[in-house]
């Protein structure tokens, strides 16, 4: 989605926008943002990682997190799937809020979510069919027969048609990523979470996991959140930018425009610039 487009679409719906961003308007509807994080802190113990975090996440688009490491970029996951709570503000995923949600709703709230962890997370113990086929299991009532059709549907449609017998521990990096990847798909979750979808992986199977990310996205639709320290990513798949950089959000916006970024420190990340406000502290 262009600029252009995504500035109407906003402004549409109430929302206003600056130089840093988009913020909503005093009266606005509420259903720009699939999520949203409201003026939200954490500390552990006397570090502060959460600092005032506002975010917004648009509706059916694919949105990079961006930042350097250890700014808070994992724990702003774990606290849209509730996870963890902030010590003061609020998430909202979809208008809800999550810190407010009992457990059950919680649960719920996490059927809705599919997660590629940085590894995968596959359980070696298991076989790719079955690792795939382990939400269904759990969270349907559906027959065998069904639960076999839906998970190969989908190991085709991530390139692992004939690897559903391998376990995880004889399969790539890449392999792994895309078994995950097809796992997070079988539910279809209304958003889908990478976290850190490049780790470990070559540039050229990077390059090949955002594209089958952009491939599954144009098909099925949702919202993609991907969070990662990767500019080469980012380019790649990211329709909406988010800059992360100690606990709060330093610009955000469609991505060409944060490419052109003005800001010192978005300009210094996004070009991997040496000289700027960030350093190796």
């Amino acid at each position: 989605m262009s600029t252009e487009a995504l500035l109407d679409r906003a402004l549409e719906h109430g929302y206003e926008h600056h130089r840093g961003g988009l913020t909503f308007a005093e009266d606005h509807p509420g259903d720009f943002w699939s999520i949203e994080t409201i003026d939200a802190h954490k500390s552990f113990g006397s570090l502060a990682v959460l600092n005032g975090l506002n975010l917004g996440v648009p509706e059916g688009m694919v949105t990079v997190i961006l930042g350097p490491s250890g700014t808070g970029k994992s724990v702003l996951v774990k606290h849209v799937i509730g996870l963890l709570f902030p010590d003061r503000g609020d998430v909202l995923v979809h208008g809800g809020s999550v810190p407010s949600m009992r457990m059950d709703e919680l649960l719920e709230l996490r059927r809705r979510f599919g997660i590629l962890f940085q590894d995968g997370a596959l359980f070696g113990s298991m076989s790719v069919f079955d690792n795939v086929a382990f939400p269904l299991r759990q969270h349907t009532q559906l027959r065998e027969a069904e639960i076999g059709e839906i998970v190969m549907r989908h190991l085709a449609d991530v390139g692992l048609a004939g690897a559903e017998r391998r376990l995880p521990s004889e399969l790539s990096g890449g392999m792994r990523k895309r078994a995950g990847f097809a796992r997070a798909l079988v539910l279809d979750p209304e958003i889908v979470l990478f976290d850190e979808p490049d780790s470990g992986l070559d540039p050229v199977r990077t390059s090949l996991l955002c594209e089958l990310i952009q491939r599954v996205h144009e098909e099925t639709g949702g919202t993609f959140v991907a969070i990662t320290h990767d500019i080469a990513s980012a380019r790649q798949i990211g329709e909406y930018l988010a800059v992360l950089w100690r606990g709060r959000i330093v610009e955000s916006g469609p991505a060409e425009a944060l490419f052109a970024s003005e800001n010192p420190f978005v300009r210094q990340f996004l070009a991997r610039g040496t000289v700027g406000p960030l350093g190796m502290e």
